[in-house]
């Protein structure tokens, strides 16, 4: 039987004061007053991987579900997730955009150079940030760009946790670990942190789930097929963004048999993890296809390589321009978080793009 997928289309920013009968005529993304699609994309995968691709109108879609056929019930369950209203995340309500803010406390980030290595550079970097509107700060210890050797918990531990206890308490910010081991997961959550983010999707350090269980924090999947040592050797996908939203679908499902809610869970499809420039742009174009898993998207293409590859940028610092041009078309497909190096940048960014598509300047966006 082919599997089915929803990818709504035709991704609209609305005014708050929009009317309603206007309104009427399109699905609310994530139930929010000011996105939501006219059309869906059906995609469907057979067996022999072939695709079947249709568009559908909203009138069609519920035609189509109104008529019992192999898969309705699935589409049905995407459609109500892709519509389901988003829980807070961390306090953070997501009826608008919100910014992650990047905070490498590693000598070998891919994208600072180790600027930020030491615990004061770290600590008023983070406060920088959150200054210029970051609503998470993001913090690892631990250097996953491609080819990137592993660091010992000891080490790790070492640099992240002197600057979470120097910022709790200090900032408006929610803070983040970005860690892949257990141990490290437990230490922040004891000293503060509000959010967990791990490239492995729990998967890399056999305890992470029963830690995330018990720490009961929210927690970001991202997708990775590989470790960062070997995940550029020639990644392979029968279709990137149909595989990667399988595995976040069954890392989701193996969170919930663990007791991990759906609404403490953040989905990543990890742009540049394992990914050739064409897996990236795949995944980039079909984004919108991830509110099918009924939690919040977080994007994180900020200064990465297919940017470079794109425009001949080679300096990860020149590629501020490209990082904001892939910020705002993850927007446009109702992205929920943007996890990125050039706060005060992306910011200004969303706001003329929040306010050029609904005709209204939103000073909530400030808030």
């Amino acid at each position: 039987m082919a599997a089915s997928y929803l990818r709504p289309i035709g991704i609209q920013a609305y005014a708050p004061d929009r009317p309603q009968a206007r309104r009427e005529q399109v699905i609310r993304i994530a139930s929010r007053d000011d996105l939501g699609c006219t059309g869906f994309e059906l995609i469907q995968r057979h067996p022999d991987d072939w695709i079947y691709r249709r568009l559908l109108s909203i009138d069609e879609l519920r035609n189509l579900l109104g008529h019992p056929a192999p898969g309705g019930d699935r589409l049905q369950q995407q459609l109500e997730r892709l519509a389901s209203q988003r829980a807070s995340l961390c306090g953070l309500s997501l009826d608008r955009p919100r910014i992650m803010g990047i905070v490498n406390v590693t000598p070998d980030s891919f994208s600072d150079g180790g600027r930020f290595a030491t615990q004061s550079a770290a600590i008023d970097h983070a406060l920088r940030l959150a200054d210029e509107g970051a609503d998470i700060l993001d913090i690892g210890g631990e250097s996953t760009r491609p080819g990137a050797d592993a660091v010992t918990l000891d080490e790790e531990l070492r640099r992240v946790m002197p600057v979470i206890e120097g910022l709790a308490g200090r900032t408006h910010a929610r803070l983040s670990i970005d860690t892949r081991k257990a141990e490290v997961m437990r230490r922040a959550a004891s000293a503060g942190v509000d959010l967990i983010n791990d490239i492995s999707a729990l998967t890399h350090d056999p305890q992470s789930l029963r830690v995330a269980v018990e720490t009961k924090l929210p927690v970001v999947l991202m997708h990775s097929p590989a470790d960062p040592k070997v995940m550029q050797r020639n990644p392979v996908y029968r279709n990137a963004l149909l595989d990667v939203f399988d595995a976040l679908e069954a890392r989701i499902e193996a969170c919930m048999r663990a007791g991990i809610a759906r609404e403490k869970l953040i989905v990543d499809p990890g742009i540049g993890f394992g990914k050739t420039t064409a897996h990236n742009l795949e995944i980039l174009s079909g984004l919108s296809l991830f509110h099918s898993l009924g939690t919040p998207i977080l994007l994180g293409a900020s200064r990465k390589s297919f940017i470079g590859a794109l425009t001949g940028a080679v300096d990860p610092e020149e590629r501020l321009p490209g990082s904001i041009a892939a910020a705002l078309a993850g927007l446009q497909q109702g992205v929920q978080i943007l996890r990125v190096h050039d706060v005060g940048a992306t910011r200004q960014a969303m706001i003329v793009w929040q306010a050029a598509a609904t005709g209204v300047a939103r000073s909530a966006l400030s808030a």
